[in-house]
């Protein structure tokens, strides 16, 4: 039996995603294939399976100040997600995915696995609110033009931390005096001010997918439930469009998709 063939983005999905700079895909990993990525993801959290980051490494608002302090060792990370079980590299390289690339960034797409390649683990009570930002601001490449895939094991709301987004951002250009000296956009200048009420939370359903520009400014509240929320996500950019020779970009090296 014949696998069917994956679904293309519309021409009405490709001009939203080309106008806000990000597009959602509703139930695009089948009950089967997140359920499969949470069991995988919950029991690397459990034992703390090397690689990850914690909270108390970041700094951002709401994170532990050290190790040693109360929550110190909560992990926000579980990275390298792509080398760390069989079943992320399956969903990361699917097809279903591939084909939508394919349309935003031509025929030739690489998976980044230098950059997210990670499962995000936004745990209750240390959870840390992330400001606004843009992707691109890590990275280091030929061109800004890198596409990230989130997907929900589970739901995703304001309560829970869900990702907030600027639509439209992704083609604006921004005066130094906007953004602070670590690029987040600065939410204390008046400028900037209408610019942060168009903001939509984006709320996902378990299997939904979010694919959003690297240019794209977004945000994370604080996870305020008692259950952990576990979000894939994982970085692509044209084959042509290659990491700069000497930054933390080129390594580990980039996957071909088939």
């Amino acid at each position: 039996m014949c696998s069917p063939t994956p679904q293309e983005f519309s021409a009405a999905e490709l001009a939203a995603f080309h106008h806000d700079g990000y597009a959602i895909v509703r139930g695009l990993a089948e009950r089967a294939r997140y359920d499969a990525m949470k069991e995988v993801a919950e029991r690397h959290l459990a034992q703390a399976v090397p690689p990850v980051e914690y909270e108390a490494d970041v700094h951002y608002p709401g994170s532990p100040p050290s190790y040693d302090a109360p929550g110190g060792r909560t992990i926000r990370r579980l990275l390298q997600a792509y080398a760390r079980d069989p079943v992320f590299a399956r969903w990361a390289t699917d097809p279903a995915i591939a084909v939508r690339l394919r349309q935003l960034l031509g025929a030739h797409v690489m998976l980044s696995q230098a950059h997210h390649n990670c499962v995000m683990t936004k745990q209750p009570r240390y959870s840390s609110a992330t400001g606004w930002h843009r992707d691109i601001r890590y990275w280091a490449f030929e061109r800004p033009e890198l596409i990230s895939v989130w997907v929900a094991l589970g739901r995703e709301v304001v309560d829970n931390g869900c990702l907030l987004v600027l639509p439209g951002t992704h083609a604006m250009e921004f005066a130094a005096e906007q953004l602070d000296t670590a690029q987040f956009l600065r939410t204390d200048v008046e400028s900037n001010r209408p610019l942060l009420q168009t903001q939509i939370a984006v709320e996902l359903e378990p299997g939904d997918a979010l694919f959003f520009h690297c240019r794209l400014f977004h945000a994370a509240g604080r996870n305020r439930t008692v259950v952990t929320k576990f979000s894939p996500v994982f970085t692509y950019h044209a084959a042509d469009n290659r990491p700069l020779a000497g930054t933390r970009s080129t390594s580990p090296p980039s996957v071909v998709l088939g």
